[in-house]
């Protein structure tokens, strides 16, 4: 037992008082005689005795009152097991990812946390919380109410790692307690890692009672025609035992096209025809389990035909024809001699198609070609002069021609990862036909390589620019030096090339993607675009060029929908946005992720836990209730014996 004021108890030295009041009193007994000697005698006798007790009853009621009121002032108490983190700081993480959407045993997941900590969060306790995007330091439970009632649900994912890295950059001399409350689905396993020494973290993980899922994972143009586009929504479901629900496409809000759709595999499409025209609408299905991915929202631009220019022989660039087809390019073909430099400009993409040597006027033209946004693609022949374009390289970035290599190589490697194969491969492919070439030059390149050969050497590699690209590629494509033209990479390769920094005739983008957007506009210098939808307004990132403005998101948006780019007043174009598909799958809960934290149950749970474990006992109350029996039983002697 500890006491708080351990110098009051000098006092229980004054309980000597009493006692020598009590035995050395100096009033003494006179005797006196009376003459019915023997009755009186005995009757004396029993006086004193009774007296005697008495004495001794009210000695033992006083001396314990003024012990027990001594003790009292003193405030003993029983320390705590962790009275040492008694002062611990404490931050809350709340997970509101749209998975949290999901209903548990009392409604939804969310919903159901914010009410807890609302109802459980004792007023006088301070503490921080943090979710996917905001961010409340020191505060409490009432300040912070409405904007818990109000909490939305968000598209920013949720990482542990990130969270608990925003709570140790707050310095503090005290030891923190965390308490981190999140479905864990799609969370990754690098995240579930303690990060400090000084922490005490809870982490309490409430689960969805069903976790069938149907969500809409994209929409795209499958097929165009003269007057039509057939467009494809691809629906995935996650789980069994779907109901057949309806599914419908609206433009402009209006509807346009309905029908039913059943779940019998876990990946459905279904096809709908809409005329050739602008579209700025979405798709939608009725599931009442997840509602965040029910939607999905796309644009259709003008079909407006991007200008493709090939400069070389006609007879080696006739494949490339047949890739940059009439429907959705304006491809032309000019041999070096016939070459009409005005058009250059007006190009989005240009290729080199086997050139020997690049004239110094083509150099100039095509390296402010590149420096406006444009792409261009350069394929060396048999005889190409190294000199010369290494010399036009070295303008457009790091990266050379060292020497000819006679030695047939296959082309082995994809790098999956390069901006170019975006959205190309719906999986990594590991064994496919693979190319070749007889003869090729080496490159030694400061980028990566997009497709290498088997000694890792590049065979396409190209220069990152902030608008444009260059592709270079290490050997010529004629059908008698590879059979490059024959592979199935052949097509989106080039393909992709053409389109490289455009955008797509179908836009749906993913927040948080950060994909550029392109406007085809002129600004004034003060001049700034704005994005503008039915709840939300923004101004992105933007990079103004000579006829056309970069736009970039960063995690903009906030809420998925239909958008328009205004230049003030006037509206420019039209795009849309999606929320990712990343927790659309409830099953894909990481049971690991709190290996290396305390679990719990509940809020309530943690804070019974912190009042028990860090709170002494104080027993100054029972000291006082002993003080105050004992004055009643004093006085119970004082008028009841006698």
């Amino acid at each position: 037992m500890h006491f708080k004021h351990p110098e009051i108890l000098y006092f229980l030295f004054f309980l000597l008082l009493p006692l020598l009041v009590h035995l050395f009193q100096l009033r003494k007994f006179k005797t006196e005689y009376f003459t019915n000697v023997r009755f009186l005698k005995k009757l004396t006798i029993e006086s004193r005795k009774s007296s005697k007790i008495k004495k001794r009853l009210l000695l033992a009621t006083r001396l314990l009152l003024l012990t027990g009121l001594i003790i009292a002032f003193a405030q003993p108490f029983f320390e705590a097991k962790d009275h040492k983190n008694a002062n611990n700081e404490l931050y809350i993480i709340l997970d509101n990812s749209f998975s949290m959407q999901a209903k548990g045993n009392r409604g939804e997941l969310l919903k159901r946390a914010v009410q807890e900590l609302l109802e459980e969060t004792p007023e006088n306790s301070t503490f921080s919380l943090l979710t996917n995007d905001q961010a409340f330091w020191n505060t409490d439970i009432k300040s912070i109410q409405r904007e818990l009632q109000n909490l939305n649900y968000s598209a920013t994912p949720f990482e542990i790692d990130a969270q608990l890295a925003k709570i140790n950059t707050r310095k503090s001399p005290f030891k923190k307690d965390i308490v981190i409350l999140s479905d864990a689905v799609g969370v990754q396993q690098k995240s579930a890692q303690k990060t400090g020494a000084q922490e005490m973290i809870y982490f309490i993980k409430p689960e969805a009672e069903q976790k069938n899922n149907a969500a809409i994972d994209s929409v795209f143009i499958s097929q165009t025609l003269d007057n039509f586009y057939e467009i494809t929504v691809s629906i995935k479901g996650f789980g069994d035992d779907f109901e057949p629900m309806p599914i419908a496409l609206y433009n402009q809000n209006k509807l346009i096209a309905k029908t039913m759709v059943k779940l019998d595999t876990k990946k459905k499409t279904v096809n709908f025809t809409i005329p050739k025209q602008e579209f700025h609408g979405y798709a939608t299905i009725n599931d009442k389990r997840l509602t965040y991915d029910n939607d999905y929202y796309f644009s259709i631009t003008k079909n407006e035909k991007i200008n493709i220019l090939s400069i070389g022989e006609s007879t080696k660039s006739s494949f490339l024809s047949r890739i940059f087809t009439k429907d959705e390019f304006n491809y032309s073909n000019s041999e070096l001699r016939a070459l009409d430099y005005n058009t250059i400009e007006k190009q989005a993409t240009i290729l080199l198609n086997e050139i020997p040597e690049i004239p110094q006027a083509l150099q100039t033209t095509l390296q402010a070609f590149v420096n406006k946004g444009g792409n261009l693609v350069i394929i060396p022949s048999e005889n190409t002069s190294i000199t010369t374009t290494n010399s036009f390289l070295k303008n457009l970035g790091n990266i050379q021609f060292i020497a000819p290599e006679n030695n047939a190589k296959q082309i082995t490697k994809i790098n999956f990862e390069h901006p170019l194969f975006s959205g190309v491969f719906e999986s990594k492919i590991t064994n496919f036909q693979y190319p070749k070439v007889e003869k090729s030059l080496i490159i030694k390149s400061a980028y990566p390589s997009i497709l290498s050969y088997e000694d890792q050497t590049a065979f396409l590699t190209s220069i990152p620019k902030s608008v444009g690209a260059v592709f270079v590629f290490s050997a010529p494509l004629t059908t008698k030096n590879s059979n490059f033209q024959q592979s199935p990479l052949i097509v989106p390769v080039f393909y992709k090339m053409g389109v490289h920094n455009k955008n797509a005739l179908l836009y749906a983008a993913t927040i948080g993607n950060n994909s550029p957007f392109w406007v085809n506009t002129t600004l004034t210098k003060e001049a700034v675009l704005t994005v503008k939808g039915k709840e939300e307004q923004f101004i992105p990132i933007q990079q103004m060029l000579d006829n056309k403005v970069k736009l970039t998101f960063a995690d903009l948006p906030k809420k998925s929908g239909n958008y328009t780019i205004f230049n003030k007043e006037k509206s420019i174009e039209n795009l849309s946005f999606n929320y990712a598909r990343t927790e659309s799958d409830l099953s894909q809960v990481n049971t690991n992720l709190a290996s290396n934290f305390e679990t719990i149950e509940s809020i309530k749970n943690v804070f019974n836990t912190l009042q028990t474990n860090r709170t002494d006992q104080q027993l100054w109350k029972w000291f006082l209730i002993f003080a105050l029996a004992f004055l009643l039983a004093e006085m119970a002697i004082i008028r009841f014996v006698k």
